[in-house]
């Protein structure tokens, strides 16, 4: 089947789209480089690599706005003295953002934005005396390209893409040359000459590169190619002899294919080969972590890298969920044939089967997860950019440190973190770094520093964001509090330091003074809470007042499969995140205390504030029998008490739209093997909701009846989905 030009255009452009995020990701690292290196010619060369890839990639895809714009800017990079020039790091951070407006105009069929105010600014480079003179040398090398020249200058006229290419034909073991063929000055048609000699030479190697452009006046005079080859010196001077159409052909080394090679530094040919060798002035191509061995080794990790589209691999672990929910029925059935036959001498080969498609089935999970997990280092590459511009906006002075890249995350889990991050690393810089004058005042380097750091933790993956600044007053969040209305004097004045600090996470909290672009409007630290309680996910902070503040993310590895503890609460079936869970005590309900109307357990001299789903026992039942289930949340230990437990179970988390069920103290479904549905409890919502609720000063204990009225209706009626309840 045939795709049309339209369709295949489409695809195109969808990749890159894809692609170009990345491309404006190396140019912002690049360009923060360079702020802190300025005049770093290699830098400088990075991001004239960078530009030429967005601009080749634009082209293809014919976004000409976007691709004559980023030619204009390689241009100007590419002229001598441009790298000395104190504003290329500033015009690269606005080429990346209007590169980034543009792309995004495209992707929407969108009006493009103005792009007169940056190619001002490109300008300006071009304008200065040192480009000028850069123009003049380039100039006249190019007039003189046909004479010999030493290895290290031949190296320096080719692109570093050409020069990476170069290193990779050498580490491949081919010899790359350098070949210049002038054309007989009596040739009648020096165009397809020039045509017939690449061919030939094409047939003794690889054609890395070609100079000058076909379109050019000076392709009638003479050609220079790199070309990389196995072939000796004189066959491929015999391949670019043509009569009538070569006049001479010069061969110069650039990179021996075997290093303990002496290199040959020209060839002269005209009607004879003739070999000069001078060794000592051939330069080798300068090594970089993008070209530096083992560069085979690069070139297969490209060739096996392969684009997928997220959602197909959701679909193949929607898939592996099914697999085990199979599972998880057959097993049930084995049980009750197991019951039914206990004599049955199939039984045992039931059971072999049985795991031996469990192994199985956990190995292709285990490499379907392993699929979507990628470094945090995707997100955290966002930050230096963006941690640059606030400080800028704020004042301050801040250095952003970061570790941990290299933890691996889920996919969906990663993105949906960005903007909680981002919440966070801002404020750090607008409340939590002090201005330079402060620190000074303070005994502390006028720099503040910002700290990135991602690790894995058990089956969980913390991701800190802290900072070395003035710390969160608990007395100054008290006092707003109780100005916003959210709390009164007397209440304040219970409050500890964790639950005073909580205060940051409401809807409307702020101590800032003003509103600016950065913070004051009241927003930002409840979506971070909401978000994360969406993830079933926690957030806790710890502050030293002068030294700093840490808030502390602890996300699940995955959100599509988890070990779970299932439990009985009024004889429903409930389930938790097994990771969750400490451990699990007995005690009787005489031993349940009540503190300010709530309920707590004294736990090997430790005070546990209880959680209670269901009612609590009559008071002429003190002595009945309770399980309670310690479990932690953020920082902080909770008793869950429940009536009875059922044990453990791998489960795939069905999501439950707001039509069928409307509160966030539940965040999935799953389906058991026998067909019954498990509600699978939001730990963090529930201890909010319990928090937030406080109970009535009539003596009576939180009741523990966190779910409403209506939602205990529908929880009646999820038997009527998947089975008995």
């Amino acid at each position: 089947m045939t795709h049309s030009h339209d369709e295949r255009g489409a695809e195109l452009r969808e990749l890159f789209f894809e692609t170009s995020a990345e491309l404006l990701q190396a140019l912002n690292e690049e360009a923060l480089k360079l702020e802190k290196n300025p005049g770093d010619e290699e830098i400088v060369r990075g991001i004239r690599r960078t530009v030429h890839t967005l601009k080749g990639d634009s082209a293809a895809c014919g976004l000409r706005e976007l691709s004559e714009l980023a030619h204009q800017f390689e241009d100007a990079l590419s002229l001598e003295g441009a790298a000395s020039h104190a504003a290329v790091a500033e015009i690269a951070f606005a080429a990346a953002d209007v590169f980034a407006e543009m792309i995004a105009a495209y992707h929407k069929n969108s009006k493009l934005p103005s792009t007169k105010a940056l190619s001002r600014r490109i300008e300006e480079l071009t304008a200065t005396p040192r480009a000028a003179k850069g123009r003049k040398t380039k100039k006249s090398a190019a007039g003189k390209a046909g004479s010999k020249s030493s290895s290290k200058q031949a190296v320096e006229l080719w692109t570093e893409y050409e020069r990476l290419s170069m290193t990779k034909a050498q580490a491949e073991g081919k010899a790359v040359y350098h070949v210049v063929v002038k054309i007989d000055p009596h040739c009648a048609m020096p165009i397809a000459g020039r045509q017939l000699i690449q061919n030939a030479l094409g047939n003794t190697g690889l054609i890395i590169a070609v100079r000058p452009d076909a379109k050019s006046p000076a392709a009638a005079k003479q050609i220079e190619f790199v070309l990389a080859s196995t072939q000796s010196v004189e066959q491929i001077s015999a391949k670019g002899r043509i009569p009538t159409i070569s006049e001479e052909v010069v061969i110069e080394l650039l990179l021996a294919a075997n290093p303990a090679l002496q290199p040959v530094q020209a060839v002269s040919e005209t009607h004879t080969t003739s070999l000069d060798h001078e060794p000592a002035d051939v330069a080798p191509i300068p090594e970089s972590p993008a070209t530096s061995a083992p560069a085979a080794g690069v070139s297969v990790t490209q060739e096996n890298l392969l684009r997928v589209d997220a959602g197909r691999i959701d679909n193949v672990l929607n898939l592996v969920g099914e697999l085990i929910i199979g599972k998880s029925m057959l097993q049930q059935a084995l049980n009750e044939f197991s019951k039914r036959y206990p004599k049955e001498l199939l039984r045992g080969k039931f059971a072999d089967a049985m795991a031996f498609q469990a192994r199985v089935l956990n190995d292709l999970q285990r490499s379907v997860m392993k699929i979507r997990m990628v470094p945090v280092e995707q997100l955290f590459r966002r930050f230096p950019r963006m941690v640059r511009d606030v400080s800028r906006q704020c004042g301050r002075e801040v250095e952003l440190a970061v570790s941990g890249q290299d933890t691996d995350l889920d996919k969906g889990i990663l993105d949906a973190i960005a903007e909680p991050l981002t919440h966070l690393v801002r404020n750090a810089i607008s409340h939590g770094i002090e201005s330079p004058e402060e620190r000074r005042a303070a005994g502390k380097p006028a720099q503040g520093t910002v700290r990135l750091n991602a690790y894995h933790h058990g089956n969980q993956v913390i991701v800190e964001v802290g900072d070395d600044g003035r710390g969160i007053d608990a007395q100054k969040i008290r006092a707003k509090a109780i100005a916003l209305g959210m709390t009164t004097p007397e209440e304040a004045a219970r409050l500890t330091e964790a639950e005073t600090l909580d205060f940051i996470f409401r809807p409307g909290f702020s101590t800032a003074e003003q509103v600016t672009e950065v913070s004051g409007r009241g927003v930002g630290m409840d979506v971070v809470q909401s978000v994360l309680h969406r993830l079933k996910a926690s957030v806790s902070l710890e502050t030293r007042p002068g030294q700093g503040t840490t808030f502390r993310l602890k996300l699940p590895l995955t959100l599509a499969i988890i070990k779970a503890l299932l439990f009985w609460v009024e004889q429903r079936l409930y389930a938790i995140p097994l990771n969750a869970v400490m451990e699990i005590a007995r005690t009787f309900e005489a031993e349940v205390h009540q503190v300010d109307n709530y309920e707590v357990l004294q736990l090997r001299n430790q005070v546990l504030p209880l959680l209670r789903l269901g009612r609590p026992a009559p008071l002429e039942d003190r002595k009945a029998k309770l399980f309670v289930l310690v479990i932690t949340v953020g920082e902080r230990k909770y008793g869950l008490i429940v009536d009875a437990l059922e044990g453990e179970e791998e489960l795939v988390i069905k999501a439950l739209d707001d039509q069928t069920f409307s509160t966030d103290l539940v965040s999935g479904a799953s389906i058991l093997g026998d067909g019954r549905v498990v509600l699978i409890l939001n730990l963090p919502a529930v201890v909010d909701h319990v928090a937030r609720s406080r109970p009535q000063e009539s003596g009576q204990a939180n009741s523990g009846l966190l779910l409403t009225h209506t939602d205990r209706m529908r929880l009646a009626l999820t038997p009527a989905v998947g089975g008995q309840a």
